[in-house]
Order: structure tokens, then sequence, then C-alpha cells
């Protein structure tokens, strides 16, 4: 479903923890990070479609979270053509998209990558809110940055994070990694980290104590682009 000027309707999902961080998954298959997103179907609402995709993409129920906020008009991003399907090229153009910021108001084991038949992700992490540009695909780049600095003031109290954009890549000056990961590792995967997992020197004592249905602690997440 395109609209008169080739955009596909589509939202956008920002999901913070209680820390203010963000969930960034890991498209099945492949080394690259994005936030959950997906296409409004004839019929539905933006918001009927936030919820549809939530639980398709990360298996949440709308009594998991609570919706902080959402951008006051579409953004667009066109698509190049080297992405494009050629029977699509010359009226499809590319997304314009509604973001909702979302609060977690269930635990990290409510999330489930494995909630319907058809993965979109196969690992996940919270992530700073200011998530690192250059791991995310280049034509999407100025859709994250604007939705995220519209939707930064509704962030809920706490630590404020700083308006910024990391380009040094995923570590910090010590060489540490930022943020946590999930990997799926098959269906009978324990969702317990073990104790030396819950002790990494970039989040002492900061770890949930469950992973998701499937899931287990890897420490050292992959860089890449989306």
């Amino acid at each position: 479903m395109l609209d008169r000027d080739g955009f596909r309707p589509n939202v956008g999902i920002i999901l913070l923890n209680q820390k203010n961080q963000v969930f960034w998954g890991k498209r099945i298959r492949t080394h690259s990070w994005q936030f959950p997103q997906g296409g409004i179907d004839r019929g539905e609402s933006p918001e009927q479609a936030m919820f549809r995709e939530l639980h398709e993409e990360v298996g949440l129920q709308p009594e998991h979270v609570r919706i902080v906020a959402r951008t006051r008009d579409w953004l667009r991003y066109e698509v190049p053509d080297r992405f494009i399907r050629r029977e699509a090229r010359g009226h499809y153009r590319g997304q314009k998209q509604i973001w909702f910021l979302l609060q977690l108001t269930g635990y990290d084991w409510n999330l489930n990558l494995r909630a319907t038949d058809h993965p979109e992700f196969d690992a996940w992490r919270w992530n700073d809110y200011w998530v690192p540009l250059e791991v995310v695909v280049e034509f999407k780049r100025g859709v994250y940055e604007m939705a995220l600095t519209e939707l930064a003031r509704f962030l809920p109290r706490g630590e404020q994070p700083r308006n910024r954009y990391l380009r040094g890549g995923m570590r910090n000056r010590e060489g540490e990694r930022e943020g946590e990961r999930r990997e799926l590792r098959g269906p009978d995967a324990g969702l317990e980290p073990t104790r030396s997992a819950l002790r990494t020197p970039w989040a002492p004592g900061n770890l949930p104590m469950a992973l998701p249905p499937g899931a287990s602690f890897d420490p050292e997440p992959p860089s890449g682009t989306i």
C-alpha cells in the first residue's frame, strides 16, 4: 500500500528500559542492527500497527509497555534503487513512518524473538539512547536522528542521555563494550546468565537475572550495518 508519492506507511518503535536505554535488534542471519519497524496494513491505525509489530518482532503485548510519545508527523526516507525490487522501481520511493516511544513496564524475559514463525531478529541488546549512526544503513540515518531528537524530550525522568551520536564505534575509551546482548542459541538454552557474564566490566551489577526464551548472554556483540 503506497501513497500518491510512492511512500509506504510504516511505524518505527523505540523501546526503553528503566535506564532509558533502547532495544537494539540484530536482523536474523546478519550482523545488522536496528529498531523494530514494520508496515501499516490497510485499515490499521498507526497505533494498531505498532502493537502488532511489537508482538511479531519482539513478542511483547500491550500490557508489557506504556506509550510515552509519538512523532507529530510522518518521517520519510527514500530507498536507493539498488535496494528496490526491479518490478517496484519507478513507483516505490521509500517509507514514511510514525515513530513511537515506549517504556517497558514488564521484564526483559517478556521479550520473545520467536513469538511468530517468521522472526525478524535473532539477537538483541540494550543500547544507549543516542545510538551510533554509523551502524545504521546510510539512507535511514536521517530518520533515526529526527525520531530520536523529537522524542528525546519525552524521556522519563532519570539519567538523561547526552544529545550526541557516537561516531567511534561501540567501544568506549578503555575498549569496553556498551550495552547488553542476548543471542538465540536454540529452544533449550537456559534462561540464567553465567556468574562471569554478570561481572562484565562494562555493566557491573546492572544485568537482569533472566533472558528471553531461547536466549543466552554474549558480552562481545559484533558491530554491523543495517
